[in-house]
């Protein structure tokens, strides 16, 4: 299977450069000694996530009679609020399938931007947006298994490498596995010294079974939608763990509650708004699984529903 190259996610930073934000290394100087800690904070975004780059990189692609064709997405809220966004943005038309679950802020924020949401049941995103797909002649933008898409949200391990040459260890968390394939592609290549590590919820730990058994490994949507972390409920695709399995030191897995000790712990000490999948990767560093020297979290966004961030704060 062919793995996308940093040369890629260059090209991909200066398509993108327009359109997202290239955002700050911000330390955190109640880290622990050893490992010096810095926050990338991808709520920072126009979308309040990461997902933007990926989407941006992908649509812009497009040639122009493709593109007007409009885009088709499946989301539980990020890749969605993404795609509505680059495609208003370049003038088309969107249509985003997302699940009944997924959080209403994240809905109301995809239609905010002007795209046309179709709500379906749990683990039946693909195949609505297939149907989505044959019934409008829409480009299917989909969340990770995209080589574009990887090499959009590499583009933040380009940033890490610049900003900080001298970066031991990458956390990033893992769902579908794009933004931990981009960022160590680029980390690979760029800072060959550091290491990788994705964060997992032990609720939906399907990447740490599936790189413990060298082969993918399935659960169920019902397992997987136990965590708070509604944004790392998808697995890996078969392009995605081909990238993971060459790029990552390891998967650290955490807690629910060390998800939520996480997302308090970024509003409190850092100032900042993080939803419990945006926090894993601190949750993961708290762990102290990572070896010496500066450590980089990936704080992969904000989008969290105003109603758990008060309990959250306040449990």
């Amino acid at each position: 299977m062919s793995l996308i190259s940093v040369g890629e996610i260059q090209a991909a930073a200066q398509r993108i450069r327009p359109y997202v934000l290239c955002t700050p290394l911000i330390p955190a100087p109640w880290g622990d000694r050893d490992r010096p800690l810095f926050l990338k904070p991808e709520g920072l975004q126009s979308v309040g996530a990461f997902k933007v780059r990926g989407a941006f990189n992908a649509i812009g692609r497009l040639d122009a009679a493709t593109r007007a064709r409009g885009v088709v997405a499946y989301s539980s809220g990020n890749h969605a609020q993404a795609v509505a966004c680059a495609a208003a943005r370049f003038g088309i038309v969107a249509h985003i399938v997302m699940p009944r679950e997924t959080p209403q802020v994240k809905i109301e924020a995809t239609r905010a931007h002007g795209a046309e949401v179709v709500l379906c049941e749990p683990g039946r995103r693909e195949a609505v947006a297939a149907e989505v797909v044959e019934r409008t002649g829409g480009v299917l933008i989909p969340p990770f298994d995209h080589p574009d898409v990887i090499a959009g949200q590499g583009t933040i391990g380009l940033e890490i490498a610049e900003d900080l040459p001298e970066v031991a260890s990458v956390i990033v968390p893992v769902s579908g596995g794009g933004l931990a394939s981009g960022i160590g592609t680029a980390i690979r290549a760029l800072a060959p010294a550091a290491t990788v590590f994705g964060a997992e919820p032990e609720l939906a730990a399907d990447t740490a079974a599936s790189l413990a058994a060298g082969h993918r490994v399935d659960w169920s949507i019902e397992d997987r939608n136990r965590t708070i972390a509604d944004g790392l409920r998808s697995q890996p695709s078969a392009l995605t763990f081909a990238h993971l399995r060459q790029v990552l030191d390891g998967v650290i897995t955490v807690s629910e509650n060390e998800i939520r000790d996480a997302v308090r712990e970024i509003a409190l000490r850092a100032n900042l708004v993080a939803e419990p999948s945006g926090a894993v990767a601190l949750a993961a560093y708290r762990r102290g699984a990572t070896p010496p020297g500066p450590t980089v979290v990936i704080v992969s966004g904000g989008n969290v529903e105003l109603g758990m961030l008060a309990q959250i704060l306040t449990g």
